[in-house]
């Protein structure tokens, strides 16, 4: 063991990595800078002859590339199957090629993902939030195993853009990340409108109670079935490659790290199909070079600032309830403080101003055509309400990136005034109450009022809940509280996500009724919910104990999330109480539930 790290063993605990051998920062040869700094330890003399032999064998052309070429990582999260994914490899051969002629060597590899919408409603979907825990523990691994001095990451769905910045923050060698972009806008022809992933979950909603039909105002076609329709939908919802196309939770986050200086300008909003995005990854080889040579490393860029500035474009831009566990996570990895206090400060400064799905007209792909992400931050930065002097991969401020980029059109309707918002407030509140001592996360837009009471409808597994929907058993009139738990990190295990079940509500027009879970939702999924109570109820959180007809209030203005029910009679019930069986005991899963901490912090699976 080198000796640093045999130190470390006697130190208290806190959060630390291993240390590396590696050269110094401003070390040259023949007055040039040396950018090997890491590959250094096993190309350079004959003290790893064996690595060097391998390393001739993988593709390094001469001597003098194996003792000066620089190593960078092409970490591409791909995988067929899956739209979001399946053209990340081409991506990475771009950037690939676009390394090798800057003269450094590159190795592409890639790690694992989880289609959300594939899994969604299914047990599959338990699989989803580990696997950004799989994706961290993938590329830290690589990155480090095999010495390399740099990584450009390739993301495409949910979960993978918060791994990578998580591989990012732990091995802390210069990095960029190239989002692989958002999908086309479908559309269909039976509705005659657009549509996209969303309007499958939600059609099936209308679909199961018999709600769903062709548009009768427009005078056209109404004769097609509700099967047809829904065939219809699902055969055009998804055109091509890309991220589900809304202010979902892929564009979320790609958004958020965006205004954080981990990507070039406009990789969030540029579609994936598109040449732009084909040219960023050729532009990825010069900003990996720019954070080599100034030394420009992932812990120097996730500071205090940059996750304010991820926080501020959350808010305004309507992002996903999942921005609060990934955020939450990243900031853990780096070091940085940050709690769900942070996102209530921020959430009650910042207008929510983005007309984009799932609440929303628009898409990714509309706001591109307008300037895209980069006309936002001008537009905030020019308020004063984000920070255009953070650094970024390019070796310049957030401010000189999008100098050059135009100012949204007067005449666009996707992005309200800041003096005209949707919303004076950010969308996202964090609650507190009986039912939620360690917070919830609701999303709360306006559309649906910023209060609710409602009697309680318990569901132990949101299998339940689906298999209740599917009977017709949620019906229109009093106000119901439909509280899904054991979904949580640990009882899931896995913190499922429940789309399926929110946007069958929105579909049937279920407007009486509330969500509320100790899981997760969907970016795509609006109404009245609330998600990531904590504590949760497989650890015996205050929301196991709720019971059926138990009068709940879910209050915005007060940021409450209560049971009205006496403390005594919780204590009570609280009493009797006792840990469910555990749903599994081997495998990944249980590994995953064992490790995983609480949504309040992230997530997280190494803060022992």
């Amino acid at each position: 063991m080198d000796p640093s790290n045999l130190e470390k063993q006697n130190q208290v605990e806190e959060p630390r990595f291993l240390d590396f051998p590696h050269l110094l920062d401003d070390a040259t040869l023949d007055g040039k800078q040396r950018l090997n700094k890491y590959s250094h330890t096993v190309t350079n003399g004959h003290a790893f002859p064996g690595a060097q032999a391998m390393l001739y064998a993988a593709g390094v052309p001469d001597q003098d590339a194996m003792k000066n070429s620089p190593h960078v990582g092409v970490a591409s999260v791909w995988w067929e199957g899956n739209p979001c994914n399946m053209h990340l490899l081409d991506l990475g051969k771009r950037v690939k090629e676009s390394v090798l002629k800057q003269g450094m060597l590159a190795w592409q590899y890639n790690t694992i993902g989880v289609s959300d919408a594939i899994t969604m409603g299914g047990e599959g979907m338990r699989f989803s939030l580990q696997s950004r825990e799989i994706i961290a523990d993938s590329i830290e691994t690589v990155t480090c195993a095999q010495h390399h001095d740099a990584c450009i990451a390739i993301p495409g769905c949910d979960k993978n853009m918060p791994g990578c910045v998580m591989a990012m923050a732990r091995h802390n060698r210069p990095s960029v990340m190239i989002y692989g972009g958002t999908i086309a806008v479908g559309y269909s022809k039976l509705l005659r409108k657009p549509i996209n992933i969303s309007t499958c979950y939600e059609a099936h909603g209308a679909y199961l109670y018999n709600s769903l039909v062709q548009p009768s105002t427009d005078g056209g076609d109404t004769s097609k079935t509700k099967d047809e329709i829904m065939t219809d939908i699902e055969q055009h919802a998804c055109p091509g490659v890309g991220a589900c196309g809304g202010m979902y939770t892929a564009n979320t986050m790609s958004s958020a790290i965006e205004s954080m200086g981990l990507t070039l300008p406009g990789s969030s909003s540029t579609p994936a199909e598109s040449p732009a995005k084909m040219r960023e990854c050729v532009k990825s080889a010069d900003a990996i070079r720019t954070c080599m040579e100034r030394n420009i490393r992932p812990r120097d860029l996730i500071t205090s600032r940059s996750l304010e500035n991820a926080l501020v474009m959350t808010m305004a831009l309507g992002g996903s309830t999942n921005a609060v566990v990934h955020l939450l996570a990243i900031a853990a990895t780096a070091g940085i403080p940050l709690s769900l206090k942070d996102f209530q400060r921020v959430s009650d400064k910042i207008p929510f101003i983005a007309d984009l799905a799932p609440s929303g007209k628009y898409y990714m792909a509309d706001l591109y055509d307008i300037g895209g992400v980069p006309s936002v931050q001008k537009l905030l930065v020019a308020a004063g309400l984000l920070d255009g002097d953070i650094p970024t991969v390019t070796g310049k401020t957030l401010a000189q990136n999008i100098e050059s980029f135009p100012s949204l059109p007067q005449d666009q309707l996707i992005i309200r005034p800041l003096n005209n918002p949707i919303k004076s407030s950010g969308h996202l509140q964090i609650l507190h109450g009986n039912l939620a001592p360690g917070g919830a996360v609701a999303k709360i837009t306006g559309k649906e009022g910023t209060r609710f009471v409602g009697k309680a409808r318990v569901f132990d597994k949101e299998s339940q809940l689906d298999a209740a929907l599917n009977r017709g058993d949620i019906k229109h009139g009093e106000n119901l509280v439909l509280i899904v738990r054991y979904e949580g990190p640990k009882g899931g295990p896995g913190m499922p996500e429940q789309l399926k079940a929110s946007a069958a509500l929105m579909g049937a027009k279920l407007t009486n009724v509330a969500l509320i879970t100790d899981g997760r939702y969907s970016g795509a999924s609006h109404g009245f919910i609330v998600g990531h109570v904590v504590p949760e109820a497989a650890v015996g959180g205050p929301i196991a104990v709720v019971q059926d007809g138990d009068v709940i209030t879910i209050d915005a203005e007060t940021n409450e999330l209560r049971m009205d029910v006496a403390d005594e009679e919780i204590k009570r019930r609280m009493g009797e109480w006792r840990p469910p069986r555990k749903p599994v005991t081997r495998g990944v899963l249980a590994k995953y539930a064992h490790l995983v901490g609480d949504a309040s912090h992230g997530a997280l699976t190494d803060q022992f």
